[in-house]
């Protein structure tokens, strides 16, 4: 049976109000929860971007009992690996033993703010091989020195480690980096239901593990509301990720999106309360072999009413599937 999970959107809400929507998550009965990890919103009219690892330390401490995750963080240019991997550790303490720690290669919006320039897609895949092998080893215990193509690390330690480190999960969109997935992570992370990732994923090695998918939604009593909102703060995930991982800034996506009609989204995202248009969406997901699926309720302010009817109504739909 797939598992549900609730997103800690960190664009949409401020720091306070991510804690209280996943100790919600969490009465409410998500299975597992997940984070994203921002420096910037993808669009003005989400409006935040707090600190997502200062959230997932008051969420650890604020909930008992659902797992924690960044999906994803990106281990290679506003973060050394040295130090996402002393950040993980301490989750995992603090946590005790809820944390996975999900990884990607990255998008421009959040990790040029350091300049240095943005690397090509081939590289960005080598520098997250490469920031892999730094984590496990400093996960490993004992002192760290490395001096790689992208990376130097020099004498350094995890005084504080979990005595199981966090399971290690990477986001794919190509079969480059579904190798990379298989080879090197206990879990593979993707945010559109492509069976053929998964595949790639398995012929690598990464058979039996799971694989946690992400999926948009928009509940609301009111449906033209739903679209409507979907439609002001999400229209840039339709946009392909070759071109969303490229651009800038808030206002570059709001350019890129510009023609993106509401009848597009409302097609694209199931919105409303119709507990079967949600159910429908997921099915893609199971049919293509996720184990596990992190629903994202859009809007910061409409946490709350989602998180109850996803109590009453929507989670048991899902585990009728």
């Amino acid at each position: 049976m797939a598992q549900f999970g609730y997103t800690m959107m960190t664009e949409q809400a401020g720091p306070r109000a991510l804690v209280e929507h996943v100790v919600g998550a969490e009465r409410a009965g998500f299975d597992f929860s997940v984070t994203s990890d921002h420096y910037f919103p993808w669009l003005d009219s989400q409006g935040h971007s707090p600190y997502a690892w200062s959230v997932l330390g008051a969420a650890a401490q604020a909930t008992s009992r659902i797992p924690l995750m960044t999906y994803v963080t990106c281990p290679t240019t506003r973060y050394h690996p040295a130090v996402i991997a002393q950040k993980a550790a301490t989750m995992q303490l603090l946590s005790e033993g809820r944390f996975r720690l999900g990884l990607g290669s990255g998008e421009k919006l959040n990790e040029h703010v350091v300049g240095g320039g943005w690397p090509s897609a081939r590289t960005r895949v080598g520098m997250l091989e490469e920031a892999v092998g730094i984590i496990r080893a400093l996960f490993a215990g004992g002192t760290v020195n490395h001096r790689g193509t992208h990376f130097e690390v020099v004498n350094a330690k995890l005084w504080d480690l979990p005595d199981e480190p966090p399971p290690l999960g990477i986001a794919v969109s190509g079969e480059r980096s579904c190798s990379l997935a298989g080879r090197l992570a206990d879990l593979v992370i993707a945010t559109e239901p492509k069976g053929e990732l998964l595949r790639a994923f398995d012929a690598h090695g990464g058979t039996g593990k799971p694989k946690i998918g992400q999926l948009p939604v928009c509940y609301d009593t009111d449906r033209e509301a739903a679209v409507a909102r979907a439609h002001d703060q999400f229209r840039w995930s339709v946009g392909p990720w070759p071109v969303n991982s490229e651009l800038p800034n808030p206002a570059a996506f709001a350019g890129a999106t510009e023609h993106v009609r509401p009848e597009g989204i409302a097609e694209a995202i199931p919105c409303g309360s119709d507990p079967d248009l949600f159910v429908e969406a997921v099915k893609p997901y199971i049919e293509a072999g996720f184990t596990e699926i992190a629903l994202v309720q859009i809007g910061g302010e409409h946490q709350e009413p989602f998180l109850d009817w996803s109590r009453k109504t929507l989670l048991p739909a899902l585990r009728a599937l």
